[in-house]
Protein backbone atom coordinates (compact mmCIF):
# COMPACT_ATOMS: atom_id res chain seq x y z
CA UNK A 1 0.00 0.00 0.00
CA UNK A 2 1.73 3.33 -0.95
CA UNK A 3 3.03 5.07 1.97
CA UNK A 4 2.00 8.32 0.72
CA UNK A 5 -2.09 9.72 0.34
CA UNK A 6 -0.44 12.47 -2.01
CA UNK A 7 -1.89 12.38 -5.17
CA UNK A 8 0.12 11.12 -8.53
CA UNK A 9 1.00 14.09 -10.43
CA UNK A 10 -0.99 13.14 -14.15
CA UNK A 11 0.34 13.24 -17.66
CA UNK A 12 -2.72 13.70 -19.25
CA UNK A 13 -4.53 16.87 -20.45
CA UNK A 14 -6.76 18.83 -17.93
CA UNK A 15 -9.15 20.53 -20.46
CA UNK A 16 -12.09 19.39 -18.81
CA UNK A 17 -14.26 22.58 -16.84
CA UNK A 18 -16.05 22.71 -14.28
CA UNK A 19 -18.92 23.04 -16.67
CA UNK A 20 -17.83 20.01 -17.90
CA UNK A 21 -17.62 17.77 -15.00
CA UNK A 22 -21.19 19.27 -14.17
CA UNK A 23 -22.92 18.05 -16.78
CA UNK A 24 -21.63 14.91 -16.81
CA UNK A 25 -22.83 14.25 -13.83
CA UNK A 26 -26.14 15.18 -13.95
CA UNK A 27 -26.20 13.04 -17.64
CA UNK A 28 -23.98 10.60 -16.71
CA UNK A 29 -26.86 8.63 -15.25
CA UNK A 30 -30.31 9.96 -17.16
CA UNK A 31 -29.92 7.60 -20.08
CA UNK A 32 -32.14 4.65 -22.06
CA UNK A 33 -32.97 2.98 -18.40
CA UNK A 34 -34.72 5.95 -16.99
CA UNK A 35 -36.72 6.82 -20.48
CA UNK A 36 -37.22 3.20 -21.23
CA UNK A 37 -36.50 0.75 -19.37
CA UNK A 38 -38.64 2.22 -15.87
CA UNK A 39 -41.81 0.97 -17.57
CA UNK A 40 -40.69 -2.40 -15.66
CA UNK A 41 -40.00 -1.44 -12.36
CA UNK A 42 -43.67 0.67 -12.77
CA UNK A 43 -45.29 -3.17 -13.71
CA UNK A 44 -43.98 -4.40 -10.66
CA UNK A 45 -44.35 -1.94 -7.60
CA UNK A 46 -47.32 0.41 -9.53
CA UNK A 47 -47.00 3.60 -8.27
CA UNK A 48 -44.82 2.56 -5.09
CA UNK A 49 -42.21 3.24 -7.98
CA UNK A 50 -41.71 6.30 -6.13
CA UNK A 51 -40.56 4.59 -3.06
CA UNK A 52 -38.28 2.33 -5.08
CA UNK A 53 -36.54 5.16 -6.99
CA UNK A 54 -36.38 6.90 -3.51
CA UNK A 55 -34.46 3.80 -1.63
CA UNK A 56 -32.34 2.96 -4.93
CA UNK A 57 -31.50 7.12 -5.39
CA UNK A 58 -30.40 6.78 -1.76
CA UNK A 59 -28.09 4.15 -2.28
CA UNK A 60 -26.61 5.74 -5.18
CA UNK A 61 -26.32 8.99 -3.58
CA UNK A 62 -24.14 7.90 -0.41
CA UNK A 63 -21.93 6.05 -2.92
CA UNK A 64 -21.47 9.03 -4.68
CA UNK A 65 -20.44 11.29 -1.57
CA UNK A 66 -17.89 8.21 -0.21
CA UNK A 67 -16.71 8.66 -4.30
CA UNK A 68 -16.81 12.00 -3.92
CA UNK A 69 -14.65 12.68 -0.46
CA UNK A 70 -11.72 9.92 -1.60
CA UNK A 71 -11.93 11.75 -5.09
CA UNK A 72 -11.81 15.40 -3.59
CA UNK A 73 -8.92 14.43 -1.38
CA UNK A 74 -7.08 12.14 -3.92
CA UNK A 75 -7.83 13.58 -7.86
CA UNK A 76 -6.76 10.45 -10.15
CA UNK A 77 -7.88 8.81 -13.24
CA UNK A 78 -8.13 5.56 -12.32
CA UNK A 79 -10.39 6.97 -8.93
CA UNK A 80 -12.10 4.41 -6.80
CA UNK A 81 -9.28 1.74 -8.36
CA UNK A 82 -6.39 3.60 -6.69
CA UNK A 83 -8.82 4.40 -3.81
CA UNK A 84 -8.83 0.66 -3.30
CA UNK A 85 -5.39 0.00 -3.64
CA UNK A 86 -4.67 2.50 -1.41
CA UNK A 87 -7.19 1.02 1.17
CA UNK A 88 -6.70 -2.71 0.73
CA UNK A 89 -4.15 -3.45 -1.57
CA UNK A 90 -2.87 -4.39 -4.85
CA UNK A 91 -5.17 -7.04 -5.21
CA UNK A 92 -8.08 -4.69 -4.63
CA UNK A 93 -6.89 -2.24 -7.48
CA UNK A 94 -6.57 -4.72 -9.46
CA UNK A 95 -9.76 -6.20 -9.38
CA UNK A 96 -12.16 -3.34 -9.00
CA UNK A 97 -10.39 -1.64 -11.74
CA UNK A 98 -10.72 -4.55 -14.51
CA UNK A 99 -14.14 -5.43 -13.40
CA UNK A 100 -15.31 -1.61 -13.84
CA UNK A 101 -13.48 -1.47 -17.07
CA UNK A 102 -15.23 -4.61 -18.61
CA UNK A 103 -18.68 -3.63 -17.16
CA UNK A 104 -18.08 -0.72 -19.15
CA UNK A 105 -17.15 -2.38 -22.26
CA UNK A 106 -19.79 -4.57 -22.45
CA UNK A 107 -22.54 -2.00 -22.20
CA UNK A 108 -21.03 0.27 -24.34
CA UNK A 109 -22.32 -2.92 -27.14
CA UNK A 110 -26.04 -2.71 -25.94
CA UNK A 111 -26.14 1.21 -26.10
CA UNK A 112 -24.49 1.16 -29.80
CA UNK A 113 -26.28 -1.63 -30.67
CA UNK A 114 -30.26 0.34 -29.11
CA UNK A 115 -28.60 3.37 -31.36
CA UNK A 116 -27.93 1.86 -34.10
CA UNK A 117 -31.94 0.00 -34.00
CA UNK A 118 -32.95 3.54 -33.60
CA UNK A 119 -31.05 4.99 -36.32
CA UNK A 120 -31.92 2.05 -38.70
CA UNK A 121 -35.54 2.86 -38.05
CA UNK A 122 -35.37 6.31 -39.42
CA UNK A 123 -32.96 5.44 -42.34
CA UNK A 124 -33.32 1.52 -43.24
CA UNK A 125 -31.15 1.85 -45.99
CA UNK A 126 -27.89 1.94 -43.89
CA UNK A 127 -27.93 -1.25 -41.66
CA UNK A 128 -27.89 -1.73 -38.32
CA UNK A 129 -24.48 -2.60 -38.55
CA UNK A 130 -23.15 0.20 -40.97
CA UNK A 131 -24.87 2.43 -37.96
CA UNK A 132 -22.47 0.91 -35.46
CA UNK A 133 -19.93 1.14 -37.23
CA UNK A 134 -20.32 4.87 -37.79
CA UNK A 135 -21.06 5.68 -34.03
CA UNK A 136 -18.11 3.57 -33.01
CA UNK A 137 -15.18 5.46 -35.60
CA UNK A 138 -16.77 8.96 -34.41
CA UNK A 139 -16.66 8.14 -30.82
CA UNK A 140 -13.40 7.20 -30.90
CA UNK A 141 -12.43 9.62 -33.24
CA UNK A 142 -13.61 12.43 -30.44
CA UNK A 143 -11.69 10.45 -27.85
CA UNK A 144 -8.71 9.86 -29.60
CA UNK A 145 -8.36 14.18 -30.02
CA UNK A 146 -8.40 16.57 -27.14
CA UNK A 147 -10.07 15.27 -24.01
CA UNK A 148 -11.88 18.85 -24.36
CA UNK A 149 -13.66 17.19 -27.06
CA UNK A 150 -15.19 14.87 -24.95
CA UNK A 151 -15.92 17.25 -22.45
CA UNK A 152 -17.94 19.14 -25.41
CA UNK A 153 -19.65 16.29 -26.41
CA UNK A 154 -21.23 14.97 -22.90
CA UNK A 155 -22.08 19.00 -22.02
CA UNK A 156 -24.40 18.98 -24.97
CA UNK A 157 -25.58 15.38 -25.06
CA UNK A 158 -26.23 15.86 -21.26
CA UNK A 159 -27.66 19.79 -21.69
CA UNK A 160 -30.26 18.13 -23.74
CA UNK A 161 -31.20 14.85 -21.56
CA UNK A 162 -31.46 17.44 -18.68
CA UNK A 163 -33.59 19.95 -20.96
CA UNK A 164 -35.84 17.13 -22.11
CA UNK A 165 -36.46 15.91 -18.00
CA UNK A 166 -37.33 19.90 -16.80
CA UNK A 167 -39.35 19.85 -19.68
CA UNK A 168 -41.51 16.62 -19.23
CA UNK A 169 -41.81 17.75 -15.56
CA UNK A 170 -42.89 21.27 -16.23
CA UNK A 171 -45.59 19.81 -18.96
CA UNK A 172 -46.38 17.03 -16.57
CA UNK A 173 -47.35 18.98 -13.31
CA UNK A 174 -49.20 21.75 -15.54
CA UNK A 175 -51.57 18.58 -16.66
CA UNK A 176 -51.54 17.03 -12.82
CA UNK A 177 -53.40 21.05 -12.42
CA UNK A 178 -55.33 20.56 -15.23
CA UNK A 179 -53.64 23.69 -16.55
CA UNK A 180 -53.21 22.73 -19.62
CA UNK A 181 -55.76 22.68 -22.67
CA UNK A 182 -58.59 19.68 -22.79
CA UNK A 183 -57.07 18.64 -19.53
CA UNK A 184 -58.35 18.70 -15.94
CA UNK A 185 -56.91 18.20 -12.70
CA UNK A 186 -56.18 14.15 -12.18
CA UNK A 187 -56.44 14.13 -8.17
CA UNK A 188 -54.82 11.26 -6.48
CA UNK A 189 -57.19 8.55 -8.40
CA UNK A 190 -54.09 6.97 -10.47
CA UNK A 191 -52.27 6.57 -7.09
CA UNK A 192 -54.84 5.17 -4.94
CA UNK A 193 -56.48 3.07 -7.53
CA UNK A 194 -56.14 0.02 -8.99
CA UNK A 195 -54.81 -1.99 -5.51
CA UNK A 196 -53.79 1.28 -4.08
CA UNK A 197 -50.40 3.01 -3.67
CA UNK A 198 -48.61 -0.28 -3.10
CA UNK A 199 -50.64 -2.74 -5.12
CA UNK A 200 -48.41 -5.40 -4.46
CA UNK A 201 -47.18 -4.49 -1.16
CA UNK A 202 -44.07 -3.95 -0.04
CA UNK A 203 -42.45 -6.90 -1.78
CA UNK A 204 -43.58 -5.24 -5.12
CA UNK A 205 -41.59 -2.46 -3.99
CA UNK A 206 -38.30 -4.58 -3.26
CA UNK A 207 -38.93 -5.84 -6.93
CA UNK A 208 -38.82 -2.68 -8.32
CA UNK A 209 -35.62 -1.66 -6.34
CA UNK A 210 -34.24 -4.94 -8.08
CA UNK A 211 -35.45 -3.19 -11.26
CA UNK A 212 -33.93 0.29 -10.94
CA UNK A 213 -30.88 0.20 -8.60
CA UNK A 214 -28.58 -0.21 -11.55
CA UNK A 215 -30.15 2.75 -13.95
CA UNK A 216 -27.89 5.16 -11.39
CA UNK A 217 -24.51 3.04 -12.63
CA UNK A 218 -22.45 5.83 -14.67
CA UNK A 219 -22.37 8.08 -12.03
CA UNK A 220 -19.09 7.08 -11.22
CA UNK A 221 -17.52 8.85 -14.21
CA UNK A 222 -17.28 11.80 -12.76
CA UNK A 223 -14.50 11.10 -11.02
CA UNK A 224 -12.66 9.60 -13.13
CA UNK A 225 -12.76 12.66 -15.59
CA UNK A 226 -11.93 15.08 -12.59
CA UNK A 227 -8.31 14.34 -12.83
CA UNK A 228 -8.14 15.77 -15.84
CA UNK A 229 -9.68 19.51 -14.87
CA UNK A 230 -7.61 22.07 -13.70
CA UNK A 231 -8.01 22.00 -9.87
CA UNK A 232 -9.13 18.36 -9.53
CA UNK A 233 -10.26 18.32 -5.86
CA UNK A 234 -12.57 21.10 -5.65
CA UNK A 235 -14.50 20.38 -9.53
CA UNK A 236 -14.85 16.88 -8.02
CA UNK A 237 -16.75 18.02 -5.05
CA UNK A 238 -18.91 20.84 -6.76
CA UNK A 239 -19.70 18.70 -9.52
CA UNK A 240 -20.92 15.23 -6.73
CA UNK A 241 -22.42 17.96 -4.57
CA UNK A 242 -24.57 19.37 -7.49
CA UNK A 243 -24.94 15.72 -9.06
CA UNK A 244 -27.04 13.78 -6.56
CA UNK A 245 -29.81 15.94 -5.26
CA UNK A 246 -30.90 16.84 -9.24
CA UNK A 247 -30.39 13.64 -10.16
CA UNK A 248 -32.70 12.01 -7.28
CA UNK A 249 -35.17 14.95 -8.24
CA UNK A 250 -35.07 13.97 -11.54
CA UNK A 251 -35.61 10.79 -10.86
CA UNK A 252 -38.14 10.43 -8.25
CA UNK A 253 -39.93 13.82 -10.01
CA UNK A 254 -40.56 11.75 -13.29
CA UNK A 255 -42.17 8.55 -12.03
CA UNK A 256 -44.40 10.99 -9.48
CA UNK A 257 -45.63 12.97 -12.42
CA UNK A 258 -45.92 9.20 -13.95
CA UNK A 259 -47.75 7.55 -12.04
CA UNK A 260 -49.98 10.39 -11.31
CA UNK A 261 -51.34 11.28 -14.47
CA UNK A 262 -51.71 7.35 -16.01
CA UNK A 263 -52.91 4.04 -14.30
CA UNK A 264 -50.26 1.77 -13.50
CA UNK A 265 -51.45 -1.27 -14.96
CA UNK A 266 -52.09 0.74 -18.62
CA UNK A 267 -48.59 1.10 -19.75
CA UNK A 268 -47.46 -1.87 -21.61
CA UNK A 269 -43.69 -3.41 -20.65
CA UNK A 270 -41.17 -2.16 -23.09
CA UNK A 271 -42.64 0.83 -24.17
CA UNK A 272 -41.44 4.35 -22.87
CA UNK A 273 -44.28 5.81 -19.79
CA UNK A 274 -42.90 8.97 -20.60
CA UNK A 275 -44.38 8.55 -24.51
CA UNK A 276 -47.38 7.31 -22.77
CA UNK A 277 -47.63 10.58 -20.48
CA UNK A 278 -47.05 12.74 -24.31
CA UNK A 279 -49.39 11.07 -25.62
CA UNK A 280 -52.24 11.48 -22.79
CA UNK A 281 -51.54 15.05 -22.47
CA UNK A 282 -51.23 15.64 -26.23
CA UNK A 283 -47.83 16.23 -27.62
CA UNK A 284 -48.16 15.77 -31.29
CA UNK A 285 -45.12 13.23 -32.23
CA UNK A 286 -44.46 12.13 -28.61
CA UNK A 287 -42.83 8.68 -29.94
CA UNK A 288 -40.26 10.48 -32.17
CA UNK A 289 -39.47 13.13 -29.51
CA UNK A 290 -38.93 10.08 -27.53
CA UNK A 291 -37.08 8.38 -29.89
CA UNK A 292 -34.34 11.00 -30.39
CA UNK A 293 -34.06 11.39 -26.67
CA UNK A 294 -33.32 8.01 -25.64
CA UNK A 295 -31.04 7.95 -29.04
CA UNK A 296 -28.76 11.20 -27.26
CA UNK A 297 -28.86 9.29 -24.24
CA UNK A 298 -27.37 5.77 -25.41
CA UNK A 299 -25.11 8.01 -27.72
CA UNK A 300 -23.73 9.85 -24.61
CA UNK A 301 -23.36 6.90 -22.75
CA UNK A 302 -21.53 4.96 -25.16
CA UNK A 303 -19.22 8.37 -25.62
CA UNK A 304 -19.07 8.25 -21.75
CA UNK A 305 -18.51 4.69 -21.01
CA UNK A 306 -15.66 4.47 -23.90
CA UNK A 307 -13.70 7.68 -22.01
CA UNK A 308 -14.33 5.63 -18.66
CA UNK A 309 -13.33 2.18 -19.73
CA UNK A 310 -9.57 4.39 -21.10
CA UNK A 311 -8.93 6.20 -18.20
CA UNK A 312 -9.19 3.09 -16.07
CA UNK A 313 -7.20 0.81 -18.13
CA UNK A 314 -4.67 3.78 -18.72
CA UNK A 315 -4.59 3.80 -14.94
CA UNK A 316 -4.42 0.28 -14.23
CA UNK A 317 -1.24 0.25 -16.72
CA UNK A 318 0.26 3.35 -14.51
CA UNK A 319 0.35 0.69 -11.65
CA UNK A 320 1.88 -1.69 -13.27
CA UNK A 321 -1.67 -4.02 -13.54
CA UNK A 322 -2.27 -3.86 -17.08
CA UNK A 323 0.45 -3.86 -20.16
CA UNK A 324 3.13 -1.01 -19.94
CA UNK A 325 2.16 -0.15 -23.68
CA UNK A 326 -1.14 1.64 -22.63
CA UNK A 327 0.64 4.53 -21.06
CA UNK A 328 1.45 6.20 -24.59
CA UNK A 329 -0.02 9.56 -24.46
CA UNK A 330 -0.36 11.97 -27.00
CA UNK A 331 0.98 15.76 -26.95
CA UNK A 332 -2.11 16.47 -26.38
CA UNK A 333 -2.71 14.65 -23.04
CA UNK A 334 -4.60 11.81 -24.70
CA UNK A 335 -3.98 7.76 -23.51
CA UNK A 336 -4.48 7.06 -27.18
CA UNK A 337 -3.49 3.51 -27.08
CA UNK A 338 -5.52 2.96 -23.47
CA UNK A 339 -8.71 4.16 -26.16
CA UNK A 340 -7.65 1.95 -28.86
CA UNK A 341 -7.63 -0.89 -27.04
CA UNK A 342 -11.07 -0.26 -24.78
CA UNK A 343 -12.50 -0.08 -28.15
CA UNK A 344 -11.47 -2.75 -29.61
CA UNK A 345 -13.31 -5.12 -26.99
CA UNK A 346 -16.08 -2.83 -27.89
CA UNK A 347 -16.48 -3.77 -31.19
CA UNK A 348 -15.98 -7.16 -30.59
CA UNK A 349 -18.41 -7.34 -28.01
CA UNK A 350 -20.85 -5.12 -30.75
CA UNK A 351 -20.49 -7.73 -32.88
CA UNK A 352 -21.27 -10.35 -30.45
CA UNK A 353 -24.18 -8.38 -29.76
CA UNK A 354 -25.31 -8.33 -33.27
CA UNK A 355 -24.73 -12.08 -33.82
CA UNK A 356 -25.35 -13.68 -30.41
CA UNK A 357 -27.49 -11.56 -28.75
CA UNK A 358 -29.31 -14.53 -26.79
CA UNK A 359 -26.33 -16.73 -26.03
CA UNK A 360 -22.98 -15.47 -25.80
CA UNK A 361 -23.26 -12.17 -25.40
CA UNK A 362 -26.09 -12.45 -22.45
CA UNK A 363 -23.66 -14.73 -21.05
CA UNK A 364 -21.48 -11.59 -21.01
CA UNK A 365 -24.20 -8.82 -19.69
CA UNK A 366 -24.98 -11.80 -17.46
CA UNK A 367 -21.48 -11.35 -16.35
CA UNK A 368 -21.38 -7.83 -15.73
CA UNK A 369 -25.22 -7.80 -14.44
CA UNK A 370 -24.27 -7.41 -10.84
CA UNK A 371 -20.92 -6.11 -10.93
CA UNK A 372 -21.88 -2.40 -10.43
CA UNK A 373 -22.86 -3.92 -6.65
CA UNK A 374 -19.21 -5.09 -6.38
CA UNK A 375 -17.62 -2.00 -7.16
CA UNK A 376 -19.69 -0.06 -5.61
CA UNK A 377 -19.63 -2.35 -2.13
CA UNK A 378 -15.49 -1.86 -2.51
CA UNK A 379 -15.83 1.92 -2.99
CA UNK A 380 -17.28 1.87 0.85
CA UNK A 381 -14.79 -0.68 2.05
CA UNK A 382 -12.00 1.51 0.83
CA UNK A 383 -13.51 4.89 2.14
CA UNK A 384 -14.09 3.16 5.79
CA UNK A 385 -10.85 2.29 5.63
CA UNK A 386 -9.37 5.67 3.76
CA UNK A 387 -11.02 8.19 6.27
CA UNK A 388 -9.27 7.40 9.25
CA UNK A 389 -6.17 7.75 7.70
CA UNK A 390 -6.96 10.95 5.89
CA UNK A 391 -7.81 12.38 9.09
CA UNK A 392 -4.78 11.45 10.80
CA UNK A 393 -2.15 12.62 7.58
CA UNK A 394 -3.86 14.86 5.28
CA UNK A 395 -7.49 16.33 6.97
CA UNK A 396 -7.07 19.49 5.49
CA UNK A 397 -7.96 17.62 2.15
CA UNK A 398 -11.26 16.64 3.40
CA UNK A 399 -13.49 19.51 1.60
CA UNK A 400 -15.95 16.91 0.96
CA UNK A 401 -16.89 14.56 3.79
CA UNK A 402 -19.44 11.57 3.86
CA UNK A 403 -22.32 12.49 5.62
CA UNK A 404 -23.00 10.44 8.88
CA UNK A 405 -20.07 8.35 8.56
CA UNK A 406 -19.41 5.49 9.37
CA UNK A 407 -23.16 4.81 10.64
CA UNK A 408 -24.33 5.58 6.81
CA UNK A 409 -21.43 4.11 5.00
CA UNK A 410 -22.40 0.63 7.01
CA UNK A 411 -25.80 1.19 6.31
CA UNK A 412 -25.23 1.84 2.60
CA UNK A 413 -23.11 -2.01 2.61
CA UNK A 414 -25.94 -3.57 4.10
CA UNK A 415 -28.34 -2.46 1.70
CA UNK A 416 -26.16 -3.54 -1.02
CA UNK A 417 -25.69 -7.13 0.45
CA UNK A 418 -29.48 -7.39 0.91
CA UNK A 419 -29.89 -6.42 -3.13
CA UNK A 420 -27.58 -9.33 -3.68
CA UNK A 421 -29.39 -11.15 -1.49
CA UNK A 422 -32.89 -10.59 -3.14
CA UNK A 423 -31.62 -11.00 -6.69
CA UNK A 424 -30.28 -14.46 -5.94
CA UNK A 425 -34.12 -15.15 -4.13
CA UNK A 426 -35.08 -13.62 -7.81
CA UNK A 427 -35.45 -15.86 -10.71
CA UNK A 428 -34.99 -13.25 -13.29
CA UNK A 429 -32.15 -11.85 -11.30
CA UNK A 430 -30.28 -14.84 -9.67
CA UNK A 431 -28.31 -15.85 -13.33
CA UNK A 432 -26.82 -12.23 -13.17
CA UNK A 433 -25.43 -12.78 -9.39
CA UNK A 434 -24.28 -16.12 -10.21
CA UNK A 435 -22.50 -15.02 -13.24
CA UNK A 436 -21.26 -11.86 -12.17
CA UNK A 437 -19.83 -13.83 -9.05
CA UNK A 438 -18.09 -16.15 -11.27
CA UNK A 439 -16.81 -13.22 -13.09
CA UNK A 440 -15.50 -11.74 -9.75
CA UNK A 441 -14.38 -14.86 -8.67
CA UNK A 442 -11.80 -15.11 -11.24
CA UNK A 443 -10.45 -11.31 -11.26
CA UNK A 444 -10.03 -12.31 -7.90
CA UNK A 445 -8.25 -15.63 -8.58
CA UNK A 446 -5.86 -13.55 -11.01
CA UNK A 447 -5.04 -11.19 -8.90
CA UNK A 448 -4.14 -13.39 -5.55
CA UNK A 449 -1.30 -15.50 -7.98
CA UNK A 450 -0.02 -12.00 -9.09
CA UNK A 451 -0.08 -11.13 -5.17
CA UNK A 452 2.50 -14.35 -4.18
CA UNK A 453 4.43 -13.93 -7.71
CA UNK A 454 4.87 -10.62 -6.08
CA UNK A 455 5.56 -11.36 -2.52
CA UNK A 456 8.22 -14.30 -3.96
CA UNK A 457 9.82 -11.78 -6.30
CA UNK A 458 10.40 -9.31 -3.43
CA UNK A 459 11.88 -12.13 -1.25
CA UNK A 460 14.57 -13.20 -4.30
CA UNK A 461 12.91 -16.78 -4.74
Amino acid sequence: MPDSLAPEPEPLSHGLKQRHLTMLGLGGVIGAGLFVGSGAGIAVAGPGIVVSYLIAGALAMLVMRMLGEMSAAMPASGAFSVHAERALGRWAGFSVGWLYWFLLVVVLAVEATGAARIAHGWVPGIPQWGWVLVFMLVFTAANLAAVKNFGEFEFWFAALKVGAIVLFLVLGALAIAGWLPDTDPVGTANLTGQGGFLPHGWEGVVSGVLAVVFAFGGLEVVTIAAAESADPARNVARAVRSAVWRILFFYVGSMLVIVTLLPWNAMRPGESPYVAVLDTIGVPGAGQIMNVVVFVALLSALNANLYGSSRMVFSLAERGEAPRGLLRVSGGGVPRRAVLASVAFGFVSVLLNLKWPDSVFLYMLNAVGAVLLFVWALIAVSQLRLRRRIEREAPQTLSLRMWGFPWLTWTALAAMAAVLVLMLLDDGARPQVLWSGAATAAVLAVAWVRELRGARADRGE
